[in-house]
């Protein structure tokens, strides 16, 4: 994982090479911060607490944009702070725990496994926390209980697995209208206003007219694909992984039938 770089007073993102997923530091006061999806593997999360420790952080709260395993996961290190996700997000992970471990086991083995997923449903608007205001987007796009932070002081939103600059729109064709849901989730995002740059849960950091360009495509996809019209996606090429490239032809597969 790479180190914490600051993108905006406060706020501190690392960029692991695991899927260039992204994990976000909130600075509160007395030494506490906000910690928002830490990831991914083993060596990134102790990494991860060992910078915190340097800057004389200690994680105050946690938040996790969705229950995927690669958002879930936690350390000793970092302390037992309150982690929390939407009460969707908790429901699921309690009732497909045993298949988010699988996957977890074969994607980044070696995690403490008590700790993983070991998250609050938290109700409301923002998270409860000594610290700058983080305001909740909550939402069922690309997985129940999907949970985007924005942090108004800053104007940073959070954006967990959508908003991306190198991943297509990964729908749950597990629910019951997935294309509806993630219509739902591109619409709330683009609605935040005083939004001056966008960290996604996998990509680049981008501006404003970033997160636009970035919704803007996501609308194209869904589009194209609810309609059965062909569609390149800039995001999707040869060099796109083969999970990526699998997923896409699955969405396309689901709209046909």
């Amino acid at each position: 994982m790479g180190r914490l770089t600051e993108i905006a007073p406060g706020v501190l993102v690392a960029t692991s090479t695991y899927a260039m997923t992204t994990s976000t530091v909130v600075v509160g006061s007395s030494g506490g911060c906000l910690l928002v999806d830490p990831a991914v593997t083993v060596a990134d999360l102790a990494a991860l607490a060992g910078e915190l420790a340097d800057r004389g952080l200690r994680p105050a709260a946690a938040w996790s944009t969705h229950p995927h395993w690669d958002h879930v996961l936690w350390s000793a290190a970092l302390g037992g702070a309150p982690r929390y996700a939407a009460p969707a997000a908790v429901t699921l992970l309690a009732t497909e725990r045993g298949a988010m471990l699988e996957q977890l086991g074969q994607s980044a083995p070696g995690h403490d496994l008590e700790l993983v997923g070991r998250m609050q449903a938290l109700e409301g608007t923002a998270i409860p926390w000594d610290g700058p205001d983080a305001r909740l987007i909550v939402h069922d796009g690309h997985a129940p209980g999907h949970g985007a932070v924005f942090l108004p002081d800053s104007g940073v939103l959070l954006a967990g697995d959508m908003c991306s600059d190198i991943e297509i729109p990964l729908l749950d064709t597990e629910e019951k209208d997935p294309l509806g849901d993630y219509r739902t989730g591109v619409e709330r995002l683009a609605s935040v206003p005083g939004v001056r740059q966008v960290v996604p849960g996998h990509g680049h950091i981008g501006d404003s007219g970033e997160l636009r360009r970035r919704l803007g495509l996501d609308t194209a996809y869904l589009d194209a694909m609810s309609a059965g019209r062909p569609y390149q996606d800039p995001r999707l090429t040869a060099d796109s992984p083969e999970w990526m490239r699998d997923m896409h032809e699955s969405q396309v597969r689901y709209f046909q039938a």
